[in-house]
């Protein structure tokens, strides 16, 4: 491409579009064209509210419709934030009209949705990744080399995850991800796509033979055909042994912790989404003892924290500014990745049967069947 940077078009004014709005402009590869919604005005809003927030330092359109935005010849690439429930046919018709598509997760409501989008892309010749941020973070190299060493946290037996927020009624009646048509999956999608992925990172995207889940709590709604899960535990088997579990509510308050666990320690993070504040990411490797000596028992602590420097968010090393980093680096290249697109399907293969099995009384699920 003759073009030093990706052109980006925003395919909705969703919130979390106004973070990746900045994460775009810090990535140094990358520049803003346009941003679609169904009307010119909410565009503009959208438009004038980050611009005085962030301002680009260069013109943004606001337009009126998503095929306005498909139809520009001068963009390269669409993020595309939209509702799941709506989300399949226009991560298409991107495709189709030679976009390179970054899509919000959940990416699907079910695998065949994701097979169909990956399946447009392939054949149009355009780079699919979904936007999961902390992919793209430092840590996560650092943290495979320690779960590599042998020694730090040994064999893998067993990983757990948690990622949850503390909703209120107002919230839960009125947000997009309590509503069945837009975002049946509920929690399990919003939530555990980070979950379930961590968990496959860990078994570097072996696939478990068996999946098991329960929704604990769901809701409703009176513009809802179906429950939605607020809260949701679910279970992972693998060919070797190793087991994991994962839990994610609209009920409980913040926490985005992992741990992974072996034969000689185990390494924990407790906010592997979204990093705390400020301008280093750690996690911590334990390889504690216990030493029984006559009458005393003692559990002696061995615990050591990795740190690297890595803003947390809003700079230009951290993960979401990366992440777009990366994607246009693709752009640029005229490469595709066809990783993003495997782990995003993987992802989805595993919640679709984690729901399944719920709806099934619990009943082990195979992702792969």
């Amino acid at each position: 491409m003759s073009q030093k940077v990706c052109r980006w078009g925003i395919l909705s004014t969703a919130g979390i579009a106004k973070k990746n709005w900045h994460s775009i402009i810090n990535s140094g590869n990358a520049q803003i064209v346009a941003v679609a919604s169904r009307s010119v005005d909410k565009a503009q809003q959208f438009i004038t509210e980050c611009q005085a927030s962030v301002p680009t330092g260069s013109p943004v359109d606001a337009l009126g419709s998503y095929e306005e935005l498909l139809s520009r010849p001068d963009i390269d690439a669409v993020y595309i934030p939209l509702p799941t429930g709506l989300r399949t046919d226009w991560v298409v018709k991107a495709a189709q009209a030679g976009k390179h598509v970054m899509v919000e997760k959940p990416c699907g409501v079910t695998s065949a949705d994701v097979n169909r989008m990956i399946d447009a892309c392939n054949t149009a010749g355009v780079q699919f990744m979904d936007g999961v941020m902390f992919m793209h973070s430092a840590r996560m190299n650092a943290m495979r080399q320690v779960l590599d060493d042998g020694t730090s946290v040994g064999t893998i037996r067993r990983i757990a995850s948690q990622f949850s927020f503390c909703a209120d009624d107002a919230w839960v009646q009125s947000n997009i991800r309590a509503s069945s048509s837009l975002e049946p999956a509920g929690c399990l999608g919003d939530l555990g796509w980070y979950t379930i992925r961590i968990i496959l990172w860990a078994m570097k995207y072996e696939m478990p033979v068996e999946v098991r889940g329960r929704i604990l709590n769901g809701v409703k709604r009176a513009d809802s055909s179906d429950v939605v899960p607020m809260e949701f535990q679910g279970e992972m088997h693998f060919a070797d042994g190793v087991s994991a579990t994962f839990f994610n509510s609209f009920r409980t308050n913040h926490q985005q912790w992992a741990h992974v666990s072996g034969t000689k320690g185990y390494l924990a993070l407790n906010d592997f989404v979204l990093p705390y504040f400020g301008n280093e990411v750690s996690f911590d490797v334990a390889n504690h003892n216990f030493v029984a000596d006559g009458c005393y028992f003692t559990m002696e602590k061995s615990l050591r924290t990795h740190q690297l420097k890595e803003y947390s968010n809003n700079h230009k090393n951290a993960q979401e500014t990366e992440l777009f980093r990366t994607f246009s680096g693709l752009v640029l290249s005229g490469r595709r990745d066809s990783f993003w697109a495997d782990v995003a399907l993987k992802t989805q293969q595993v919640l679709d049967a984690a729901l399944k099995s719920a709806h099934n009384g619990g009943a082990a699920v195979n992702p792969l069947a």
